[in-house]
C-alpha cells in the first residue's frame, strides 16, 4: 500500500508537492479550490506547470483532487445542481493538467426523497462531468450516513455506477465513514464481510483509493468524525489488517486525520508504515 496525506495548497499552489515530499508522501490529496466556496479558484498557469515539473522529480503518484464540500448532484435547487456540475468539471480539467488520477467527491443528499426519484438526475450530472474531460477518473466516496447523505451503503453507490456505466467512474472507501455507517471493519471478520459486500455490489476492481481515518465515534453512529490512527474506535490492530490485506495491495492510502494529542501527519504516516509486514 502507498501512504500519503491531504496536503495544503496554500499559496503558492505548487508548493504542495514540496510539503508532501517533506512528510514522506508516496501519494497525496489536495483541494484546488477552498472547500466551502462555489466559484472555482483560478490557479496561475505557471503554478500548474511548476506543480507538474516538481512532481516529475518527486514522483508522488497518484495525486487525487478532493472536490468542494458543497456538491449535491441530487439537489432540487437549480443553482446548487448546476454549480455542483460546474465545480466538478473545473476540478476534472485541473486534474487533467496536473496528471492527477481523478476527482474524489460526495454525491450529496436526498433531502428526504427516494433514490429512485433522484438517480436519473445524479447520473446525468455525472455523465456531464465525465464528458468535459478525457482521462481523469470521477471518484465516488462512501459516506457515514448522517441525515439523508447518499452513499453510506454500498448498494447506493452501486446503483449510481450501474446507471452511469462508465469505466471512468470509480470509488474511494473511507474507513471512518464505513465504520460510522455500520461496517465493522474494526474486527477481522467484519473487515472480510465489508470487502465481500463491496466486491459483491461494486467490485473491488473499481476501488482506486482508501481514506485511512480512525473514527472518533462508535460503530453505527452515522456521524463523520475522524480520529488519528490508533486513537479511535477502529484501532491499530484493525489498521494493521487493512494495510496488509492482499485484496487492498497497491492502493493509495490517504490520511485525513485531525492531529489531536499533538500528532502530526508525519506521526500518523510513521504509525501506518510501522504496521506493514516486511
Amino acid at each position: 500500500m502507498l501512504f500519503g496525506a491531504h496536503i495544503s495548497t496554500a499559496s503558492p499552489f505548487s508548493d504542495a508537492i514540496l510539503r508532501a515530499e517533506e512528510i514522506g508522501c508516496e501519494c497525496m490529496q489536495i483541494f484546488t479550490t477552498p472547500p466551502q466556496r462555489w466559484n472555482p479558484a483560478t490557479i496561475p498557469d505557471k503554478e500548474l506547470d511548476r506543480f507538474v515539473k516538481l512532481n516529475e522529480k518527486a514522483k508522488i503518484d497518484p495525486v487525487i483532487i478532493h472536490s468542494i464540500y458543497l456538491i449535491n448532484l441530487a439537489s432540487d435547487n437549480p443553482f446548487f445542481y448546476e454549480s455542483s456540475i460546474k465545480s466538478l468539471i473545473d476540478n476534472m480539467k485541473k486534474a487533467e493538467i496536473l496528471g492527477a488520477l481523478g476527482v474524489n467527491f460526495h454525491v450529496g443528499s436526498t433531502k428526504g426523497k427516494k433514490m429512485s426519484e433522484l438517480i436519473d438526475k445524479i447520473a446525468l450530472g455525472i455523465k456531464t462531468v465525465l464528458a468535459a474531460s478525457d482521462k481523469p477518473y470521477l471518484i465516488l466516496e462512501n459516506s457515514a450516513g448522517a441525515g439523508d447523505v447518499i452513499g453510506d451503503k454500498f448498494e447506493e453507490l452501486a446503483e449510481i455506477l450501474n446507471k452511469v456505466k462508465s469505466p471512468r467512474l470509480k470509488v474511494t472507501l473511507d474507513t471512518a465513514h464505513a465504520f460510522g455507517s455500520g461496517y465493522n471493519l474494526a474486527t477481522k471478520d467484519g473487515l472480510e464481510e465489508m470487502l465481500d459486500e463491496f466486491d459483491k455490489y461494486i467490485g473491488l476492481e473499481k476501488l482506486v483509493c482508501l481514506h485511512l481515518n480512525d473514527s472518533a465515534v462508535p460503530l453505527f453512529s452515522k456521524r463523520d468524525r475522524h480520529a488519528d490512527i490508533g486513537d479511535g474506535y477502529i484501532g491499530l490492530e484493525a489498521f494493521r489488517r487493512i494495510v496488509n490485506h492482499p485484496r487492498l495491495h497497491g492502493l493509495p492510502g490517504i490520511i485525513e486525520t485531525p492531529g489531536n494529542k499533538g500528532k502530526s501527519d508525519i506521526d500518523s504516516l510513521k504509525i501506518l508504515r510501522s504496521l506493514v509486514k516486511r
